[in-house]
């Protein structure tokens, strides 16, 4: 195996990217003709039924559940739900829009309402990619006010992610537009990380609902470790109270 640094590889702007998900470690990049694991190249709903269904075989065949946790990366709690469940229920119908992750939450799906929007409307399969490669907790949708989070995407210096000054203000003018028609817009997306948030999808629209004096806005958050979760619910735990949490 060959060891290349990614800074002589990568474009700059591909670089950021992977950064987001790891910085200073050593990953493996398949060759291209190497078998994709499967569901890779489908949509989330569609692998998460075929994962579901290999693991009931699985289970039927004769593996423990423990066995399963090892294979699938999961849960001990999460594996128990997927085996023992006598048939898969309805899926919830998709949409871009809060209401519609609020009715994945009541059925313990967020993360499948996650994966779903990025692939569509986020566009951004990466961040999703992401998300798979460890056990995350998600809390929400919950309503939390704007102000306790800050933009890290912009066209001022200094912003992570830096935006054509151009561009930047004439997409917030038509995001207030849209708040003002329908504001059952989509949850914003934020990482609860080292005491604070990280925001990853919603930006342009946490400027807008600032532009546009709303005060609370609803939100998702993602957690990878268990000291953070906790230190999360002890500072903020009354913005979740009653909402849906899990980990998968």
């Amino acid at each position: 195996m060959n060891y290349r640094n990614a800074q002589d590889i990568f474009p700059e702007n591909l670089l950021k990217q992977i950064q987001r998900y790891v910085s200073g470690v050593t990953i493996y990049i398949p060759a291209k003709n190497e078998k994709k694991v499967w569901g890779e190249s489908s949509g989330y709903r569609a692998y998460l039924a075929k994962r579901n269904q290999t693991m009931k075989k699985d289970f039927t065949d004769g593996l423990t559940i423990e066995q399963l946790t090892e294979k699938y990366c999961l849960s001990f709690d999460s594996v128990k739900h997927i085996v023992y469940s006598k048939q898969e229920r309805t899926m919830t119908e998709y949409n871009k829009t809060l209401s519609s992750a609020m009715n994945y939450a009541k059925e313990n799906k967020i993360d499948e309402w996650i994966h779903t929007y990025l692939h569509d409307a986020g566009k951004n399969i990466p961040f999703s990619d992401g998300l798979k490669l460890f056990e995350r907790y998600y809390i929400g949708p919950i309503k939390m006010p704007t102000d306790m989070f800050e933009r890290n995407t912009g066209p001022e210096e200094g912003m992570k992610y830096r935006i054509d000054k151009d561009w930047w203000p004439i997409h917030v003018a038509a995001l207030e537009d849209s708040i003002k028609k329908d504001p059952d817009m989509p949850p914003l997306i934020a990482h609860y990380v080292e005491h604070g948030f990280e925001m990853n999808d919603g930006n342009t629209r946490l400027q807008a609902y600032r532009n546009l004096g709303v005060k609370e806005a609803h939100f998702i958050i993602w957690i990878t470790e268990q000291e953070e979760y906790e230190d999360f619910m002890s500072r903020y735990g009354n913005y979740a109270e009653g909402a849906p949490v899990i980990r998968r």
